[in-house]
């Protein structure tokens, strides 16, 4: 009986300090206080370490450098968006070669590195050097900054592919019937009703890959790209100044952060609807 009385009758609550902060309240704050330090003592730093000399030799190169990731990552995004409805469609055939060969396409460059991948393209195109001139495509092959793009496209391509195959796959089923009823044909059902819908479910995925490919790209420098990755570490191989990978790190926070905020403004506005 004292165990039930003890289930059924309210326990005290914990006791809680006099000033009304619990223990995970205080480490989170000194916790904070730590970063916060941290940062003060990073930017007195920089600020120390000023040499508008060196920031006059490679400040431009490395905004030629972001200018180069930007550029990259703008395009394989693009064109992966457009190789990925393909590979969404034929996860979602009926047909088991189709379905297969999309699986299998999926399958590799989700499970691979990125990295791996870039190498393959890189290092395993040139050992077939003869018969990529026979077929005229060593021309696009031989500059690193094609098959950096060509990687990046493949890779992201099926990322994109199976975020969109989830959210098409996440519309009812009732809005097809319902297309059906009207007498819309597959193509205008697709296009005009399911694909809208499908998209407002995938758009924070693809922001989020568009901010993973950005923080990938760094990888190009390995392969003589002169991104902004690459352009800092010719800077600092040239200075031994370790301050210019700080200035990249933040280079790179500044465009994920501007492009969250961006993603957050457009996901509000195209989605405003459903708050209603």
């Amino acid at each position: 009986m004292s165990a039930v009385r003890e289930l059924i009758e309210p326990q005290p609550a914990p006791p809680v300090p006099a000033f009304g902060w619990s223990r995970a309240r205080i480490a989170g704050a000194a916790l904070l206080s730590l970063w916060v330090i941290a940062g003060i003592a990073l930017v007195a730093w920089l600020i120390g370490a000023w040499d508008i000399d060196k920031v006059m030799t490679y400040g431009p190169k490395m905004l030629s450098g972001l200018g180069t990731t930007l550029t990259l990552v703008g395009i394989s995004i693009t064109l992966g968006a457009v190789l990925s409805v393909p590979i969404a469609l034929g996860r979602m055939s009926s047909n088991r070669i189709l379905s297969s060969i999309a699986y299998g396409y999926v399958y590799f460059f989700r499970g691979t590195p990125l990295i791996a991948q870039l190498f393959l393209i890189y290092y395993g195109f040139g050992t077939y050097r003869e018969e990529l001139e026979a077929l005229g495509l060593w021309v696009f092959f031989r500059d690193a900054w094609n098959c950096a793009l060509f990687a990046f496209t493949l890779n992201t391509a099926a990322y994109q592919a199976e975020i969109l195959r989830g959210a098409i796959e996440s519309v009812a089923r009732g809005q097809h019937e319902g297309a059906a009823a009207l007498g819309l044909t597959r193509f205008q059902t697709f296009h005009q009703i399911i694909l809208p819908q499908a998209m407002i479910v995938a758009l924070r995925p693809y922001g989020n890959e568009i901010i993973l490919m950005i923080k990938g790209s760094a990888i190009v420098a390995i392969v003589t790209v002169f991104d902004l990755m690459g352009e800092t570490r010719r800077a600092y191989s040239r200075t031994f100044d370790f301050q210019t990978y700080i200035w990249a790190a933040v280079f790179y926070l500044v465009i994920v952060e501007t492009l969250r905020n961006i993603w957050e403004k457009l996901e509000q506005r195209l989605t405003r609807h459903l708050k209603r």
